[in-house]
């Protein structure tokens, strides 16, 4: 179940509760006919809670091609908005430290490819 259906079932639980004991409190001061419609009212309310918890149990499927797409877009979009960016130095820093890395292993890389061949050449002595 996503998150955004658990914190909207959560937030009806909450509301329901909030309702309840706001109703509690004035049923203490309350006329019996005052109090059977909000006996009614309290059912009705526990009634349509089992209905959207009865819903929410069902919606445990898995969602459909382009509800998936839609998801993973919306996260992608979520994760882009908390990037730090680096700023126009950290950002030239890190491209030199990048270019020099890149001439360092290219040339390391160049010296030992060098000795093999060398090494091969002096043991085969196939370059004549």
């Amino acid at each position: 179940m996503a998150n955004k259906d658990r914190n909207k079932r959560s937030v009806r639980k909450a509301r329901a509760e909030e309702r309840a004991r706001v109703e509690a409190a004035q049923a203490a001061s309350v006329t019996p006919e005052q109090k059977a419609a909000l006996e009614k009212r309290a059912a009705k309310d526990a009634k349509l809670a089992a209905k959207q918890e009865a819903k929410a149990e069902k919606k445990d499927t898995k969602p459909g091609f382009f509800r998936r797409i839609g998801n993973y877009l919306g996260d992608v979009r979520s994760e882009m908005r908390r990037v730090v960016w680096p700023s126009k130095d950290e950002l030239r820093t890190y491209s030199v430290a990048i270019v020099a890395m890149l001439i360092v292993f290219g040339v390391v890389i160049w010296l030992v490819d060098s000795g093999i061949v060398a090494a091969l050449v002096g043991f085969t002595g196939l370059r004549g």
